[in-house]
């Protein structure tokens, strides 16, 4: 009987090991996923068209704009951020309210331009930084600098 209880451990022994062999092929297969990786997740560049270098209290400088996609993709979404740490002024986005800084704002305007308004609200220079972004991760900041129109 000492015999037949060897068999039937080497016999075990070795489903178990057959069955674990399986399991790791059929994991490694598994694993190898044949399908294309479809890149949806493209950067995007950010034109500015060119703005004084100068601003006097009360008065408004336009930024023209475009966001240029390398390539469109449908559910793309871009907003913008801006923070001013330089001087006092308001940043409008088209007609709308003054921005707060550090809050995101939708970018309905893709491919097309688009303008901001900075209004200059005090006599010195002004420093801020727009901060472009969409929602695939990408980022793009775009600094501005005006020196105190006399």
């Amino acid at each position: 009987m000492h015999t037949e209880e060897k068999i039937s451990f080497r016999t075990r022994l070795m489903i178990i090991a057959a069955s674990l062999a399986l399991l790791a092929l059929l994991s490694i297969l598994h694993s190898c996923n044949e399908e294309l990786q479809i890149e949806n997740s493209y950067p995007f560049e950010v034109e500015i068209m060119p703005v004084p270098k100068s601003i006097a209290k009360g008065e408004t400088v336009t930024i023209r704009c475009k966001i240029r996609p390398e390539q469109k993709v449908e559910d793309a979404k871009y907003y913008m951020r801006y923070f001013q740490y330089d001087g006092e002024g308001k940043l409008l986005l088209e007609t709308s309210q003054p921005l707060k800084p550090n809050d995101s704002y939708k970018i309905t305007k893709v491919d097309e331009e688009f303008r901001l308004y900075f209004i200059s609200t005090i006599s010195a220079s002004q420093a801020f930084d727009i901060w472009f972004f969409d929602n695939q991760g990408h980022e793009k900041r775009i600094s501005f600098q005006f020196n105190n129109k006399s």
